[in-house]
């Protein structure tokens, strides 16, 4: 019942979710860009904010990547298990 209630307060406040979401965001980057860096072995640990764009476009190249194998290889279309024939050839009247 508590997540009912809590999932009620923030379609009603929408506007303070977004902008908490976008705040604490916004710290997190800040943040990895004041992180000190002991003995770098890459060459994204000299630049500032380098893993934060990087896990982003990762993520986002993954979701696009889905996206595409799955329209190409795995959706069929609406019609795929239909067939004009389907009573005559199964023997079902």
């Amino acid at each position: 019942m508590i997540i009912v209630k809590l999932i009620e307060w923030a379609r009603k406040n929408m506007f303070f979710v977004k902008a908490l979401s976008y705040t604490i965001l916004v710290l997190l980057v800040v943040t990895d860009l004041f992180v000190p860096r002991e003995h770098p072995h890459f060459i994204g640990d000299f630049i500032p904010g380098f893993w934060a764009v990087f896990g982003f476009t990762s993520c986002a190249m993954i979701i696009v990547v889905s996206k595409w194998l799955g329209k190409k290889f795995l959706f069929r279309p609406e019609n795929y298990y239909e067939d004009e024939n389907s009573e005559e050839t199964n023997g079902y009247v």
